[in-house]
């Protein structure tokens, strides 16, 4: 019975699978991985709900009811980053309740799935250190032979260069040191821990922002500017930004024959010779897009003003409410999302694909331009584990 079970649901799964792939290779925009990780979820979860009712429990109710308390929090509305938090409060009580559900039921599909799991959950807490500090080295040296010299893009090898020193610090000199300093430098673990916590929560939440599936019925698609090459020629990076406007737009336009306007975001840096807004016009038109269908906004020059001055435009263009997403690169738009909240402006992103050795350096830059708009929450806390190591270190000098 428990066999004969267990491959119903096996054979429902692949038949699932191939026929999202074969339905999704006919479209432009296939998102495999979207479609075939909700089957998948879908999938499981029915598992272990017939499982648990075969067996007369229903523990699942308790991952249930976190998953509900996120779902809520993160369709009401997804800029937050509280999101984050409540997914990875929910992965725990789903890891506990599998645990417990295997304790109950012995089943050997669950134990393999719980060992899929946890074998590498327990390498990283093993080397995970040492191997972050090799791929961020790794990544640190890729960067700086595809990208210019800047600071924004050594971030991933300043990061391997302090963790690495920090490791020779407290493995071979910090033994040697009195204790009540060995008390003192305890912050910093603590520290580490803490920003690597928020570091978690930013990357879950930004991981979910990239299911952000808008309907066909936008009047706007903001399209964010970054700088131009030469000061005149949209750069790759920008062109992906404007090409996944403009690929929402043919798609909206052969849904419903009602295409969105095309809004350029972006003014003109001091090396720049034009507006980024007008080249990306240019750009845009070159594409096939109708000038009728492009606005442009060539005030701005970050991200907050791209979406105050937009608002101000759109607001112009149409009297009542209208429905608007932005366009910006894969790591960025959940930030963009925050200073859309800011701005008023009730708008999600949709992200362009950015090759895969400039996603750690982004979204490195992602993060700390996070923590500075919460600095002051964030140096609190860092201040009060200094402050309880600092009386831990006062404890171990007196006594």
């Amino acid at each position: 019975m428990n066999l004969t079970r267990d491959l119903i649901f096996l054979v429902l799964y692949l038949i699932g699978v191939f026929s999202i792939v074969y339905w999704r290779k006919q479209k432009k925009d296939p998102s495999l991985f979207f479609y075939s990780s909700t089957w998948t979820f879908a999938v499981i979860l029915t598992y272990f709900v017939v499982l648990e009712i075969f067996y007369s429990t229903f523990y699942f109710l308790i991952p249930l009811v976190f998953f509900s308390i996120f779902a809520f929090s993160y369709f009401s509305e997804k800029r937050r980053l509280l999101n984050g938090l409540l997914f990875n409060v929910f992965l725990i009580s789903f890891g506990i309740y599998l645990f417990v559900l295997l304790y109950e039921t012995q089943n050997i599909f669950l134990g393999g799935l719980i060992a899929l799991i946890t074998i590498p959950l327990l390498l990283v807490f093993l080397f995970g250190i040492y191997g972050l500090i090799v791929f961020l080295f790794w990544n640190g040296v890729t960067v700086l032979r595809r990208e210019s010299h800047s600071l924004a893009n050594l971030l991933t090898l300043i990061l391997a260069i302090f963790l690495t020193l920090f490791l020779v610090f407290d493995f071979f000199l910090l033994k040697y040191l009195p204790q009540w300093i060995n008390a003192l430098f305890f912050c910093i673990p603590l520290i580490l821990i803490y920003l690597f916590i928020v570091f978690y929560n930013f990357l879950t939440v930004s991981f979910l922002y990239q299911f952000n599936r808008p309907r066909y019925n936008q009047d706007f698609i903001v399209v964010l500017g970054a700088g131009l090459i030469n000061g005149e020629t949209v750069s790759p990076l920008l062109a992906k930004r404007i090409n996944k406007a403009i690929a929402f737009y043919w798609a909206q336009s052969r849904a419903t024959l009602n295409p969105p306007i095309l809004l350029m975001s972006g003014g003109q840096g001091a090396d720049e010779k034009v507006p980024e807004a007008i080249a990306m016009k240019q750009y845009a038109m070159e594409q096939g897009i109708p000038e009728r269908d492009i606005l442009v906004e060539t005030n701005s020059t970050t991200t907050l003003e791209n979406m105050r001055y937009s608002k101000e435009i759109m607001d112009q263009q149409m009297k009542g409410p209208y429905r608007a997403i932005f366009s910006s690169n894969n790591y960025h738009i959940f930030r963009a999302g925050l200073y859309a909240r800011q701005a008023k402006l009730k708008a999600n992103g949709i992200g362009a694909k950015t090759a895969f050795y400039y996603l750690p350096n982004a979204f490195l830059r992602e993060y700390i331009a996070i923590l500075m708009m919460n600095k002051k929450r964030h140096m609190i806390i860092c201040g009060l584990l200094f402050a309880g190591s600092a009386f831990l270190s006062l404890i171990t000098l007196l006594f």
